[in-house]
């Protein structure tokens, strides 16, 4: 940990259930839902096989688990969603989109009615090599980052339109609630502003009480916050863009209020 250079870390793999059931047949969202990718690492930290827990914060459950603190938000990264094979003003009519995220399937479908969709699952490098002929993948721009693989992108879309996951483009890490010295440490590489920013976006998301099983995004930047939902049949949509108060503790109640709102607005 570069910021903690005296510290000796250890790395520690999970297997979770979301990487268990890798068929492109499953979606993901029937599997567990959000935190399908998670359970198993916190409880490997509960247990105390492990002393944190690191996830991408767009696949936490609203609220944190019993006995854990969530102890980092690092920097966020690039959040944008990107196609990969194709722009989206490229693809031919009818052209075939793969991708396990309900977000993302209804947020396509209201940019391009016509687009047909499969599931998209295994590991980045896995994904890259399921692009449909004619068609285009959607992956995070983060995950691409990571592994320098920027190069493959064919489109980065807007976030205005295409309102990324709670979280997405930011690194999550948990410690057990009771681990003071890993408290600390975790501290210095928590980044406060993407820290306001995701709770911002948590906030929505909890008010809702759903993960993967509606099609929901989120995304704070500065002092505004755009939020989406849609119907699971994607028939009806929301998107909305308020602007958030100064106060934290004001914008987090604004946050849950616009989900609230955008809500009962859909059938």
């Amino acid at each position: 940990m570069a910021a903690n250079p005296d510290l000796v870390v250890e790395l520690v793999f999970v297997e979770t259930l979301g990487d268990r059931t890798q068929h492109d047949e499953v979606p993901l969202h029937t599997i567990g839902g959000l935190g399908v990718f998670v359970k198993e690492i916190e409880h490997a930290v509960l247990r105390g096989d492990a002393d944190v827990a690191v996830h991408s914060a767009k696949d936490l459950p609203s609220s944190v688990a019993e006995g854990l603190h969530l102890g980092a938000l690092c920097e966020r990264r690039d959040a944008r969603d990107v196609l990969i094979g194709a722009t989206l003003a490229g693809l031919p009519r009818g052209a075939t989109v793969a991708t396990g995220s309900v977000r993302r399937r209804a947020q396509l479908a209201v940019a391009r009615a016509d687009l047909r969709f499969v599931e998209l699952r295994g590991n980045i490098h896995t994904r890259l090599g399921k692009v449909p002929a004619g068609g285009a993948i959607v992956m995070a721009a983060a995950a691409l980052e990571v592994l320098d693989l920027l190069g493959e992108v064919t489109d980065y879309l807007p976030t205005g339109s295409f309102v990324p996951s709670p979280g997405q483009g930011c690194v999550a890490v948990e410690c057990r609630a009771d681990d003071h010295d890993m408290i600390e440490a975790l501290a210095s590489i928590d980044h406060r502003p993407t820290r306001q920013a995701v709770e911002v976006e948590r906030a929505y998301l909890a008010e809702l009480g759903t993960g993967c099983s509606l099609p929901v995004g989120a995304y704070a930047t500065g002092r505004t916050l755009t939020a989406f939902l849609s119907t699971d049949d994607r028939l009806q949509h929301a998107v909305d863009t308020i602007p958030l108060p100064e106060d934290h503790d004001d914008a987090l109640a604004r946050s849950a209020e616009l989900a609230r709102s955008m809500r009962d607005a859909l059938p």
